[in-house]
């Protein structure tokens, strides 16, 4: 110990060192804040103004360009909740590297004294034993940052993760037509990822070297001013190598993002139509649109790959070349260097290329992580088109009166697909809703749940304007049974219940009675526990549906949509479905859109729609004795049924 406390005492700098090290902490200072600058404005001024429709589409895809600042502070903002466990990591970060920096100083002692006459081994013992000490206290520290940084980070990306896949279900279906599935997929798995790397890894290392390089360069300083000097002149070429190319991989990173996103979202498309794609004989093309995608991510790889392989050796040579040159200088007898001194000043100089080299690839994470966060802000910038007013009210129950007061709506701009709509369905009646493929029957019943908002015009239930209720209240009382039916993975009950289990097997069963859905369901193996494979591939269209009409009447809806609940199934099904739409009028108000008019004969209500717009109103036999657009309808179906 007594050793240790003399090897201490000895670490001291002399006047002429100070003033050195003073202007060696000056230059760096000013290399640090011309590569700060430099960042800081590249990323400042790439932003580009868009009017609001294409910037919120740009947001969408992630192009749009968000200011540092910007960066910064909304970065902080998922750090301050952990911002205690980061100062207390930086505080052990600074206790790791000043361990790590002073274990060459005991190797300068033992390298000294080997080189006496007389080496006293005790002295050598002493340090040996200090450096294993020093060894496995740092190791600890290292131990318990690597674990508080891995709290706070991911606790911070779980956080991130939940906001955006939660800011992902309240955005309305026609944002959705904007933002291709695979590329939200990206944001919400890779992106995250990403992050979560810069939190637990990235900037660390990146503190961390910074310290080792301030550090490492103050005892190479101490040890010899005059070669410290010297090694100034590698330091600022370092840096601005590092600068350049730190711009270079900047724009690499924000392309391959975008193509990589792109390429997501095309192999979701495909994989999706799959069957599609195979029954036109279409893998030919869809491969060569595949190879455009992979061969513009491949491209950008390359490039990263051909800066990286021009980086790495440039700083290989400006390495070697300083190490020449400390063996050449410090074998000057003028300089006054000991053999341990060489040794040490070696060793430093080990120590200060690595984090060096090591910042180059932090910079490669940092611009990864920085295009990944950028490309989640602009998801979480995209407000949802249909959120609720501050006054919205929540409505318990629901008697079914459904009006529309002139409404019109495009999904693009002013191309109207409902032109000046106006009808009143009354509680507990069955409205059909009949016309050719694009008339608007469809479009009709998705804005009375609000999967869009109209342009102008009014829609009332029991006389209150939907955009006054709650839209989760609303959904609630409403249930929909759509001609595409998604089922979940998992098995028939989950799909039924939707995971609420506050419904009981009594009930599900009478339910599935009810709709006549426990026809099939008591012929499988398991009943309920059943097991659905994705989209329930597993089962018919039939039966798809029958499951649908489970779901619905389940959760007691107090107003029930039928779009195409009878198409592309069979007669026998068919059958079923009809004795099950029979039970489900007693229920509430219904909608129903049908091309088979046989299937609407006994509606309390016909609208029939024409480009948008209704042109006739009325029951079954009203409709044929005005001998309009429903007559027409209903002869050619019936020439076509003899």
């Amino acid at each position: 110990m007594r050793n240790l406390i003399g090897f201490l005492a000895t670490i001291k700098v002399n006047s002429y060192a100070f003033t050195i090290l003073v202007l060696m902490m000056v230059l760096l200072l000013v290399v640090f804040i011309v590569l700060f600058y430099s960042t800081w404005n590249v990323m400042k001024n790439i932003g580009k103004k868009h009017d609001s429709e294409e910037d919120s589409k740009n947001k969408l895809k992630g192009d749009h360009k968000l200011p540092m600042s910007t960066m910064l502070k909304r970065t902080f903002y998922y750090i301050k909740p952990q911002l205690w466990r980061f100062v207390l990591a930086f505080a052990l970060i600074i206790a790791q590297v000043g361990f790590d920096v002073i274990f060459p100083m005991f190797m300068k002692e033992i390298t000294n004294e080997l080189q006496t006459e007389n080496p006293v081994w005790s002295y050598i013992l002493g340090f040996g034993l200090g450096y294993l000490g020093l060894v496995v206290v740092g190791q600890i520290v290292l131990y318990f940052e690597s674990m508080i940084l891995q709290k706070a980070g991911q606790t911070i990306i779980y956080n991130l993760r939940m906001e955006v896949f939660t800011h992902i279900e309240n955005m309305s279906q026609d944002q959705f037509n904007d933002m291709p599935v695979g590329s939200l997929v990206t944001r919400v798995a890779s992106y995250t990822a990403n992050m979560s790397d810069l939190f637990t890894n990235t900037l660390v290392n990146l503190i961390r070297n910074v310290l080792t390089i301030i550090f490492v360069y103050i005892m190479m300083i101490v040890l010899s001013p005059t070669l410290s000097l010297w090694m100034l002149i590698f330091v600022t070429a370092v840096f601005i190598i590092s600068l350049f190319f730190r711009n270079i991989v900047h724009k690499i990173f924000s392309n391959e993002r975008r193509y990589v996103s792109d390429l997501n979202a095309f192999l979701n498309e495909s994989l999706s139509g799959m069957k599609i794609i195979q029954v036109f004989n279409q893998e030919k093309r869809k491969e060569d649109e595949f190879n455009v995608k992979n061969e513009n991510i491949r491209r950008e790889r390359y490039r990263l790959t051909m800066a990286f392989a021009a980086y790495r050796p440039l700083i290989n040579v400006l390495y070697y070349g300083a190490v020449a040159l400390i063996f050449f200088l410090g074998t000057q007898k003028e300089n006054g260097l000991k053999g341990g001194d060489i040794v040490a000043f070696y060793l430093y100089l080990s120590k200060f290329f690595n984090p060096v080299q090591n910042i180059a690839d932090q910079i490669n994470h940092i611009q990864s992580a920085t295009t990944a966060s950028e490309r989640l802000f602009n998801l979480l910038d995209v407000k949802p088109k249909v959120i609720d007013k501050p006054d919205a009210i929540e409505v318990e129950h629901f008697d079914g009166k459904i009006e529309f007061r002139n409404v019109w709506f495009a999904y693009e701009k002013e191309h109207w697909i409902l032109k000046d709509v106006s009808f009143t369905i009354n509680p507990r009646e069955t409205c059909a809703f009949v016309g050719a493929t694009g008339a608007g029957k469809t479009t009709i019943l998705s804005l009375i749940v609000r999967n869009y908002e109209i342009q102008k015009g009014q829609i009332l239930i029991d006389d209150i304007d939907i955009t006054n209720i709650k839209v989760e209240s609303l959904r609630r009382a409403i249930g929909q049974m759509l001609q595409d039916v998604f089922l979940f993975s998992g098995n028939v009950r989950d799909n039924i219940t939707l995971h609420d289990e506050s419904f009981t097997d009594e009930e599900i069963n009478e339910t599935c009675e009810y709709v006549n859905a426990d026809k099939f369901i008591n012929k499988l193996d398991k009943k309920l526990d059943e097991q659905v494979i994705a989209r329930g591939e597993n089962f018919s269209q039939g039966e798809r549906q029958l499951l649908s009409f489970a779901r619905t009447v389940l959760h007691k809806p107090q107003i029930l949509i039928l779009d195409e609940a009878t198409a592309n199934i069979d007669t026998e099904t068919e059958v079923l479905i009809q004795e099950s739409l029979e039970k489900i009028k007693n229920i509430g108000t219904m909608l129903v859109v049908a091309h088979r008019l046989s299937t609407i004969q006994k509606a309390d209500q016909i609208i029939v729609l024409q480009n948008g717009e209704v042109i006739e109103k009325g029951n079954h036999q009203s409709l044929l004795k005005q001998k309009g657009h429903y007559y027409k309808l209903y002869e050619l179906q019936f020439e076509e049924v003899a």
